[in-house]
């Protein structure tokens, strides 16, 4: 009975043992710290900058898939007769160890989304009334080459103004527009939008084109009479105007997306 004990005693430690060896790290050394987290913004000699291992205004949607998943919806996204945007977007996305909605807007020419857009196979009308495209295999080849003009993030869990700064540091500036709050940096092309009773949003692009999510602000804020600290001069100022401004108010453009 001692020694069927003693067994018993012995295996079980071996089993403890065993578990130990396996999970331990290898080498002596500690896993290696978390990569991708939103505030991980890499700025390049090249004036552009890298998030999410892609850079906005440099890579294609083609690259930004390789590096993100193999997985991703692409389709055209219409708000209007002639308002079309090109969208890469993933469903569920983790950035870090942060989960939430990723979109990739590419940048083409208005009359090439247009031609894009009749030559659809088919068409989703979405709950907020836009529609979603989806785009002829002779066209894929063209929109998977476009470039990344901008890329959203928009976290599961809401964000607050101390978290964020805690992370991203001050801004250089912040407009408050009722219940919304952008917190504005030029130098990482990143309008993070805080909302009191919605999700944040994140918004990148090249910080050469900061002035597509900047100027759009300005001008709601002076029309509005809204709350607004300076911005640094020259950031973009006499930068020209696109061609098809982003959806600076991203909420509500969003939703869109997420329906159907």
């Amino acid at each position: 009975m001692a020694m069927t004990r003693l067994f018993s005693l012995l295996l079980f430690l071996t089993l403890i043992i065993g578990a130990y060896l396996s999970l331990a790290p290898r080498g002596g050394s500690s896993t290696a710290p978390v990569q991708g987290f939103p505030w991980q913004i890499e700025l390049l000699p090249d004036g552009y900058t890298k998030v999410f291992g892609i850079r906005p205004g440099a890579d294609t949607l083609e690259q930004a898939r390789a590096q993100l998943g193999p997985d991703p919806q692409l389709a055209i996204i219409s708000t209007g007769a002639e308002d079309y945007s090109l969208e890469m977007y993933y469903d569920r996305y983790t950035a870090g160890v942060l989960s939430g909605k990723l979109v990739l807007t590419g940048q083409l020419p208005a009359d090439q989304l247009m031609q894009m857009a009749a030559r659809s196979t088919r068409t989703t009308h979405l709950k907020t009334g836009a529609r979603k495209l989806r785009l002829h295999a002779d066209d894929l080849p063209r929109a998977w080459q476009a470039p990344v003009q901008a890329i959203a993030f928009i976290p599961t869990a809401r964000l607050n103004q101390p978290t964020a700064i805690q992370h991203f540091g001050t801004p250089a500036e912040t407009i408050v527009d009722g219940q919304k709050t952008h917190l504005l940096y030029p130098d990482k092309g990143l309008d993070l939008m805080l909302d009191e009773n919605g999700k944040s949003v994140l918004q990148y692009v090249a910080p050469r084109e900061f002035y597509r999510l900047r100027d759009p602000l300005q001008g709601q804020a002076e029309s509005a009479g809204v709350k607004t600290t300076a911005l640094p001069s020259g950031y973009a100022a006499n930068a020209a105007n696109p061609t098809y401004p982003l959806p600076v108010n991203y909420p509500a453009t969003n939703n869109r997306r997420r329906s159907g």
